[in-house]
């Protein structure tokens, strides 16, 4: 068998084209690796790259062997313990070839894997390569990217409608203070030894005038520096900051009754991770308003939202109705993209149920983006199902899924938000 080496020196960027095309390459295997870390990682964790292992056997490559063909003629050492035809019994464990300690794999072949890491961008891209928003016609144009002036410190040049008097000044005194401090020190000195002479018991004209003309000369010098320099000037300065325009408000609605156990608040809380980072993809700024319901609702934040413990019945319309309330106090549509979505595991009290959709369909779905219901529980639907799936026929922007245990997060991610050509086809 003959082996070839490419040697030839990598030209620049030429590993980053490699990579990419190995990433085409083995595109289904890389997306597969990457759903299936979706519902193995911690939910911390999901915004970091991740490790790809791709089986050897895919990465399998064309070889070129050489043989001399035809038949061969070959003379071996004969030995003293077989004859043509004797049959040779297969070496017991621990002897021969591969006799190692142990027991046998029973993952399948032997060969090692290949296993290499990718970024959060690319993990990122892969996960929601074949995903979109619905709804997203009002928001392209808020994508364009606006600009406020805003002060930036001082500089030195300028137009005189911006220069700071008072910073000018401030320098003007330290720049006199530097410049004379040797001066006005000498001139101190000179004035105190002229009081002494002139003090004295004994006539010196001579010396008091050479002290006076020294006098006169340091104030003279000093005098002379000038009370304000173009070098003290001082100009306000200003830059351009973007400004966000791009921005959206995620709202978590959860039960938090006695019904909902850890469990079901963490394979929301994987849900809602996947919603978040989904948005991250299309909008620079994103709020996100957690609310918390049994029989009253409340607005708190991530770590009461996902572990605070209460007992009592369900009442979904208090959550509804906060959300509402906050959207006409802090979130106008107009500015903002709003989105919702609603963990439950189907709890609610009958008479209560009817009340969700009217709220959701008069208040809430004529100002909102999109809206996602998820079910998490294994039991029939209830009343609170039912009534949604009347608002569902309606609102095109709102969809509803259940979701049994954490290996169904995913799957039921990429449903409510599938690419339309898909839902067309």
């Amino acid at each position: 068998m003959a082996n070839f080496i490419d040697r030839r020196l990598n030209s620049k960027n030429k590993s980053t084209v490699n990579r990419q095309r190995f990433l085409r390459r083995y595109k289904s295997q890389i997306k597969k690796s990457v759903s299936d870390a979706v519902t193995q990682r911690g939910v911390t964790d999901v915004d970091t790259g991740e490790n790809i292992v791709i089986p050897k056997k895919d990465l399998s490559e064309p070889v070129f062997q050489q043989g001399k063909g035809g038949i061969n003629d070959r003379v071996h050492p004969g030995n003293d313990q077989f004859t043509t035809g004797d049959r040779i019994e297969r070496p017991q464990q621990g002897q021969g070839q591969g006799g190692g300690q142990g027991e046998a794999s029973n993952s399948g072949e032997g060969n090692d894997d290949f296993v290499f890491s990718i970024s959060k961008d690319e993990y990122l891209d892969l996960l929601f390569e074949d995903l979109e928003l619905p709804n997203l016609e009002k928001s392209q144009l808020s994508k364009i990217v606006e600009y406020k002036t805003v002060r930036n410190g001082y500089c030195a040049e300028g137009v005189p409608a911006n220069i700071d008097i008072v910073k000018s000044l401030q320098g003007s005194i330290a720049r006199r203070i530097a410049m004379t401090s040797s001066k006005r020190k000498a001139l101190k000195e000179c004035e105190a030894e002229l009081v002494k002479l002139q003090q004295g018991s004994h006539d010196n004209i001579q010396q008091e005038n050479k002290l006076k003309e020294e006098i006169q000369s340091l104030k003279d010098r000093i005098s002379k520096v000038p009370f304000i320099d173009s070098f003290d000037l001082r100009y306000r300065n200003y830059a351009k900051q973007a400004i966000p325009t791009s921005r959206a408000v995620m709202f978590c609605l959860m039960d938090v009754s006695g019904s909902m156990d850890q469990a079901t608040k963490d394979v929301a809380k994987r849900f809602y991770i996947l919603l978040y980072l989904f948005l991250t993809r299309t909008y620079q700024t994103i709020d996100v308003v957690y609310i918390r319901h049994h029989t009253q609702a409340k607005e708190v934040d991530e770590q009461e939202f996902f572990y605070s413990k209460e007992t009592g019945g369900t009442i979904a319309s208090t959550a509804l109705e906060l959300m509402d309330k906050i959207i006409k106090q802090r979130y106008n549509d107009k500015d903002w993209n709003i989105y919702g979505a609603q963990a439950s595991d189907g709890d609610n009290w009958a008479d209560d149920s009817p009340k969700c959709a009217q709220i959701l369909d008069k208040n809430i779905l004529s100002v909102a983006r999109y809206f996602s219901y998820i079910e998490i529980t294994q039991r029939p639907h209830q009343t609170l199902w039912h009534q949604y799936e009347t608002v569902a026929n309606s609102h095109s922007h709102f969809a509803m899924k259940k979701i049994k245990d954490v290996a169904d997060i995913y799957p039921v991610f990429r449903e409510l938000f599938k690419k339309r050509s898909e839902q067309a086809a």
